[in-house]
């Protein structure tokens, strides 16, 4: 080798080495990064703190579309609480609609919220009352851990829990291009730190001011799969020695879909470290509180018809000669495993050939992929498909929660393509899907926006404006011509017998309105939410002169 050629060996060797140091990720010692972060926050003699604040929280998963944010609500006084040591959390707020749409739905209710952490329970207080959780979160996590993880994600409570954990590595790294919300970016260099905390993975990034600005983890949901939770930490300021952020914005969601899934954002008013804190012990009905039990209840509405219900929501089974359809695919995994089960009692040796879903809602459509993994044909409205293809029917694996797909995933995606998917409707056009033999006929309906079928002036009624009196703009609703039943998600529900009837809802006004545009022939109300099937004589008498 000559010498000039070794020169410029010895030049590009030196230059990789450059590089290696200053544009790539690198692996450091993780506890001394969260040292050097516990420092610069004040964590390391922190044993409490309590914030204040005010901002918005969110609906998560009943956004008015796919293309929206999640429906916000204002909250006021929002103070939350934590003993480190004692794992303990308590957060209270003021809530009100404010000035955020209600898309449709009655306004949230001024109330006052308090939501309570202790160990490993997890409860609300109304009033003087403990209120302990008979559901899942969002039908997917227990409470409880979500209100542990919410603790771990907090700044402070995300450098004591790294410390903790036997597992905890970390890597420095530039961050490239822009940032929002105030974060790291264009070159600036964070410290990424990763452990876990139970079967949850949590990372969170340290900036160059020794500050957390991110901290994150996945949490199982029946829609999403392994669903990003993620809190954003900016505009920090130091109260008594203890740094804490101005801003705290919160996602729960999935970026794939909609980068602006926002579960909360509040701006901070006050920060007190190492308050006493009163904690409240862990209430006896708290401690023997049990999840609902899994059950389906069923009522025959008339012959082959039947409502299968026993949940917080219903399905609906119709019989043909040769196959069955279900109307709605509600919660999650576990609850269509048992309406499954009840179909095939009800009509031994037919296949479920066809599920309807009503619309895009989390709790609606949590069960779908029970269905779809088995092969049975999803009918929904077509601004859905692309979704459901993408994220809901995905088979790429849910680490945090596997479901049936995940660990028998019988591969639609690949050797059954396309997948079974029929849909209905524009996002402004009718439309229908007809699923029938020459028996019966169950037709399926896109419910319109009515405020902009009839304008608002041709409306002689009182009450609020019928915009997005449909409450989403995908919303389906089922019709058996034969039977004269009308099936709806939650544009109305009967009320109980002997309950006073509630004022006419923007719901009810939109499915009334339907219903005269298409002359439906209706005898029977069923709603997917609640018990009781109603008379269209009542529904008509409720909602009075809707024309």
């Amino acid at each position: 080798m000559t010498r000039k050629v070794w020169l410029i060996a010895v030049v590009f060797a030196a230059l990789l080495t450059l590089c290696s140091g200053t544009d790539f990720a690198q692996t450091v010692d993780a506890r001394k990064a969260l040292e050097a972060a516990a420092k610069a926050m004040g964590t390391t003699n922190l044993k409490s703190i309590q914030f204040t604040a005010d901002g918005f929280l969110s609906k998560v998963g009943e956004q008015y579309d796919l293309t929206t944010d999640w429906p916000h609500f204002e909250v006021a006084e929002y103070t939350r609480t934590i003993d480190f040591d004692a794992k303990y959390m308590r957060l209270d707020y003021n809530q009100k609609q404010g000035s955020y749409p209600a898309n449709g739905y009655p306004p949230v209710p001024e109330d006052h919220v308090t939501n309570i952490l202790s160990g490993n329970f997890a409860w609300d207080i109304k009033g003087d009352t403990p209120v302990p959780y008979a559901r899942l979160y969002l039908d997917g996590m227990p409470y409880a851990d979500l209100r542990q993880l919410e603790m771990v994600l907090s700044p402070h409570g995300f450098i004591k829990a790294a410390l903790a954990a036997t597992d905890a590595i970390a890597i420095t790294q530039p961050i490239v291009g822009p940032s929002d919300f105030g974060l790291s970016q264009f070159g600036q260099w964070v410290t990424i730190v990763s452990f876990h905390y139970g079967k949850y993975r949590v990372n969170g990034t340290i900036n160059d001011q020794n500050l957390v600005e991110f901290t994150g983890t996945w949490i199982a949901n029946p829609v999403y799969g392994d669903m990003p939770y993620e809190m954003r930490y900016t505009q920090y300021k130091n109260y008594n020695g203890v740094m804490f952020p101005g801003l705290t914005h919160v996602h729960q969601g999935d970026p794939r879909i909609n980068t602006a899934e926002n579960y909360f954002q509040v701006w901070t008013r006050d920060v007190q470290p190492n308050v006493v804190v009163n904690k409240i012990p862990v209430p006896d009905v708290v401690r023997a509180a049990k999840l609902d039990a899994v059950k389906v209840d069923t009522q025959k509405l008339a012959d082959h018809v039947w409502l299968l219900g026993g949940g917080p929501l219903n399905s609906v089974l119709v019989e043909f000669k040769e196959f069955v359809a279900v109307v709605e695919a509600p919660q999650n995994e576990a609850r269509s495993l048992a309406v499954i089960d009840e179909v095939h009692k009800l009509v031994p040796g037919k296949m479920i050939r066809y599920v309807v879903n009503t619309n895009h809602h989390m709790a609606y459509a949590g069960g779908l992929r029970t269905y779809f993994s088995q092969g049975t044909t999803v009918v929904t409205h077509q601004s859905n498909r692309d979704y459901y293809v993408g994220i809901l029917f995905s088979p790429f694996p849910r680490t945090v929660d596997p479901d049936r797909m995940t660990i028998f995933n019988p591969m639609y995606m690949i050797s059954r393509r396309p997948p079974p998917i029929e849909t209905v409707g524009g996002t402004t056009t009718v439309g229908k899907y007809v699923i029938s033999d020459d028996e019966r006929q169950l037709e399926i309906w896109h419910v319109q926006d009515m405020a902009y079928e009839v304008g608002e002036s041709y409306l002689k009624i009182p009450g609020p404006s019928l915009a997005r009196g449909n409450h989403s703009a995908d919303m389906l609703m089922a019709y058996l011509p034969k039977e004269k039943i009308l099936i709806n998600a939650d544009l109305y529900l009967p009320p109980e017998s002997g309950a006073k009837p509630a004022p006419p809802t923007t719901g009810m006004r939109t499915l009334y309105l339907n219903m005269k545009k298409l002359d439906l022939d209706v005898a029977q109300h069923v709603s997917i939410v609640g018990r009781r099937v109603g008379s269209n004589d009542e529904f008509v008498k409720l909602v009075g002169n809707a024309q």
